[in-house]
């Protein structure tokens, strides 16, 4: 079994959990069309398609496929764009940043740490105190009210 160290919202430190590893088969069996089109081929949704802007309390945005925490509720912000934006994941263990080189554009891409699912692109136009938009797509993420944790 393959581990990584995450960070757990709700036991508020750095914990091991098993890194998920499912073939494309498997992920297709256990996703919709379009939330294995997005966290497993690196598809986006339509701008506005998430219902996520309709969100205003508190709570933690996870993982759609693994459940591992991502963003919190207070760094959420409305960017314009039409996809849920934050400025900071909740820890830099949760999410791996690499280049992305498709669509004849240099991004950062986002993904899920431990299960390696798509989540979206960080960009440098973002508000204080980063700075950075992760702009994300609203149907890698499944959110979790406070009061649910």
């Amino acid at each position: 079994m393959k581990s990584i160290q995450i960070f757990d919202v709700n036991q508020n430190k750095v914990i091991t959990a098993e890194i998920i590893e499912k073939s494309d088969e498997d992920w297709k069996k256990l996703l919709t069309q379009k939330q294995y089109e997005i966290t497993t081929k690196k598809g986006t949704e339509t701008p506005g398609a998430c219902p996520f802007s309709e969100i205003h309390e508190a709570g933690i945005f996870r993982c759609l496929r693994c459940g591992t925490d991502l963003f919190q509720y207070s760094t959420k912000f409305e960017s314009g764009t039409g996809w849920p934006s934050f400025w900071e994941p909740v820890s830099k263990l949760n999410v791996v940043e690499q280049r992305d080189k498709s669509l004849g554009l240099i991004r950062i891409e986002v993904l899920c740490a431990r299960c390696g699912s798509h989540l979206g692109h960080v960009f440098d136009d973002g508000p204080k105190p980063t700075g950075k938009r992760y702009c994300m797509n609203g149907f890698a993420l499944k959110f979790v009210p406070l009061a649910q944790l």
